[in-house]
């Protein structure tokens, strides 16, 4: 999936927060957050553009890259505009001292309506994909996240995800191990893939303390638009 054009005018951003330290974007599903072998041009590049373009900056814009989400994956991803914001947002997160929830419309209704999963996951770099196990085996993390049924679609199952770790395709890979694949996420079991390539996991909310002035910040961002979405809202 190349999605070079995709942002060809950068004010096309939908910026969730920004002050002096921080840029809070709602990423698009195709959007990659860093550079790549694919060459495409990633979200920390456009959110560069944007910046140099709003406050007329001239020479190069500093912007920190604090967390990634997949490529087809949508929702909140947070950058840092100062190098004062930069390692204590890394810290923030490599510590777990931030709030995830997810949503993801699955394909199977899981187990339980509600349940706390914790699993080893391995990644296998060559796939570029994550296998769970249900005990500790070599190279593998413990991956934790609990879930809720929160809607029953036709055909479709709403879970509001609350991510414990942050582990290499946690969520997919832990879904898919209990049978409720994400919708479009061939990688990981769904039937067939979605027309654009994307897959039905977004990034719905985050919760963290401001690295510089020590508030709580809290930011909702709205899913994609299409009809099963629409259909969550």
């Amino acid at each position: 999936m190349s999605n070079k054009t995709v942002h060809s005018n950068p004010q096309n951003l939908q910026v969730l927060f920004e002050d002096n330290h921080l840029i809070v974007i709602n990423k698009r599903p195709g959007d990659i957050v860093q550079g790549d072998k694919t060459g495409d041009t990633p979200l920390s590049d456009v959110v560069k553009t944007y910046l140099k373009i709003k406050y007329n900056k001239p020479g190069n814009v500093y912007l920190g890259v604090v967390h990634r989400l997949d490529r087809p994956t949508s929702g909140i991803v947070v950058f840092a505009k100062t190098s004062k914001a930069l390692p204590r947002l890394n810290k923030l997160f490599a510590e777990g001292k931030t709030q995830k929830t997810y949503w993801a419309i699955v394909n199977a209704a899981p187990p339980q309506q509600k349940d706390k999963l914790t699993h080893w996951l391995v990644r296998n770099p060559k796939q570029n994909k994550s296998y769970a196990h249900n005990s500790e085996v070599p190279k593998s993390k413990k991956a934790i996240l609990e879930y809720q049924l929160v809607k029953t679609l036709n055909n479709y199952f709403l879970l509001e995800i609350d991510l414990k770790t942050g582990r290499h395709h946690q969520i997919r890979s832990q879904l898919s191990f209990i049978g409720s694949s994400i919708k479009g996420d061939l990688k990981y079991g769904a039937n067939r893939s979605n027309k654009d390539g994307s897959i039905h996991l977004h990034s719905r909310s985050l919760t963290f303390e401001h690295p510089v002035k020590k508030e709580k910040i809290t930011l909702v961002a709205p899913p994609p638009h299409d009809p099963l979405w629409s259909a969550c809202l």
